[in-house]
């Protein structure tokens, strides 16, 4: 299997070279050359624990690791960190299927491939002779930043920086990130938007004159982004695993197709059920959820991408995105790098692009407002007893407006990406207005009781902790940031 350019096929790298680049040369994304099909029937995998699943699908884009390579990876990061054996446990609720990602160390869907990244990396950089320090840049819309201080902090031959927009989180996510420890952490807040920040990491890769600096040190540039193909490829794991338990728990025959919901910002976790499908998974259509940044959306019913518009923040701060970087890797899919590289040029450039679009049976948009997000927590709750966090009701609502616009009956899986827990003071403002005025930390005993579920050891106690970081930069002063301090 080898890797090759969005933008220019010529651009190949193997698998482990791919992960250790994170973004081609020319600032487009690494994609397979080819999508494999899995050569084992459904009856075969869903007899295998997540872990046996994760070696089967894994060893068919990774192949130069070796079986005992990649089962290292897997054992190490699908083990007792996450509560659950199952890793994604899928529950029933109402007429609904949610599949859990969020039973991680940092309580979202991020855990899932920011747990096995670090091991990809450290594995890649010895079969590549790479002997500098591997420098981790992130930009996160809230989740990425603390899965990855968490999957990088202490390890080995690498330094982590994870920029986030200092007034566009959640109070938990940012203490999460503010309080990593870890000698080689650095978290900084930046006066802009996860946009700004992902706009300016994807620079800093491509800027030929600061990497040979940098190399001279000692260092070379790495990704914990979607951006990076290490981070994608683990996620197509859980889609598998998610149709096989649909079928175990007798909601669908081995065979029958089945709907993915998915709430969608930076389009890395839809790509990665999209790559699942193409892969023989039997799934008849994905709803990309949007939030009222819904770029996605308005893409999806027209062909037209345009980031110039109002930017919101909003109650689902991981969406809160207007560049979906990985949506160039469906581009490049479905029309070849020539057009992508023109859409992106002129996304860059103007800001927006338009395509042909063909109507696709697989793909179609949905969004639900700040108003409709909250409602449907407080529906699901008053229907089933079940919370869902800010991000899964956008889904849940995005589902509804599909279902009743389509009359589609298939059964709908709603890929829940966080716990409750992470957005407790829009959670419990959705169940009741009066907890508006209430502290987001005292409101966490408040929905451990009405949810039954006990607050999640990782985030007890989380507003003692002391602050480890506390720079803040200028969006414009993200490449002087990073320069300034790895060359000090």
């Amino acid at each position: 299997m080898k890797y090759i350019g969005t933008r220019d096929e010529t651009i190949k790298a193997t698998a482990s070279q791919a992960i250790l680049k994170g973004i081609c040369p020319d600032g487009g994304l690494f994609i397979p050359s080819r999508i494999p099909k899995v050569n084992k029937s459904l009856s075969d995998l869903s007899k295998f624990s997540y872990q046996e699943l994760a070696y089967e699908i894994l060893r068919l884009y990774l192949t130069d690791f070796t079986e005992q390579e990649l089962k290292y990876c897997i054992n190490n990061a699908y083990d007792s960190k996450f509560d659950t054996q199952q890793i994604v446990p899928l529950v029933k609720k109402g007429d609904a299927l949610f599949l859990e990602l969020f039973h991680g160390k940092t309580l979202a869907f991020k855990d899932i491939a920011l747990s096995i990244l670090p091991y990809f990396m450290k594995i890649a950089a010895k079969k590549n002779g790479i002997d500098k320090e591997i420098v981790i840049l992130t930009a996160t819309s809230g989740d990425t930043g603390k899965a990855a201080l968490e999957g990088f902090a202490n390890v080995e031959g690498t330094k982590i920086i994870v920029f986030f927009p200092e007034d566009g989180v959640s109070p938990v996510q940012k203490l999460q990130m503010t309080t990593q420890e870890g000698e080689n952490t650095c978290v900084v807040g930046i006066k802009g938007n996860f946009d700004d920040a992902q706009s300016a990491v994807k620079s800093i890769f491509t800027d030929k004159e600061l990497s040979q600096k940098l190399e001279q040190k000692g260092y070379i540039f790495s990704s914990a982004n979607s951006i990076n193909i290490g981070r994608l490829v683990p996620q197509i794991v859980y889609y598998f695993y998610a149709y096989l338990q649909v079928a175990k728990q007798g909601e669908i025959a081995l065979g029958d197709t089945l709907n993915f919901t998915v709430p969608t910002g930076n389009f890395g976790d839809i790509l990665a059920g999209y790559y699942a499908k193409c892969m023989g998974l039997p799934v008849n259509h994905f709803v990309c959820a949007s939030n009222d940044n819904k770029v996605l959306y308005d893409f999806f019913r027209t062909g037209k991408y345009n980031k110039n518009r109002e930017f919101h923040v909003t109650i689902s701060p991981s969406m809160d995105i207007l560049i979906s970087s990985n949506l160039e890797r469906f581009l490049c899919h479905i029309m070849g790098q020539q057009k992508t590289k023109e859409c992106m040029t002129k996304l860059q450039n103007e800001g927006n692009y338009k395509i042909e679009i063909v109507q696709n049976d697989e793909i179609s948009g949905e969004y639900a407002t700040e108003q409709e997000t909250y409602g449907a927590i407080k529906q699901i709750y008053e229907q089933t007893g079940y919370i869902c966090d800010t991000h899964t009701a956008v889904a849940y609502a995005a589902y509804q407006k599909y279902k009743n616009r389509t009359n589609d009956n298939t059964p709908m899986v709603i890929v829940s990406t966080a716990s409750p827990y992470k957005f407790t003071k829009d959670v419990m403002v959705a169940l009741d207005e009066n907890n508006q005025n209430e502290d987001a930390f005292a409101l966490m005993k408040k929905l451990q009781k009405v949810s039954g579920v006990t607050i999640p050891t990782v985030i007890q106690g989380i507003e003692k902790r002391k602050i480890v970081h506390t720079h803040v930069c200028e969006k414009n002063n993200i490449k002087q940031f990073v320069s300034n301090y790895l060359l000090k």
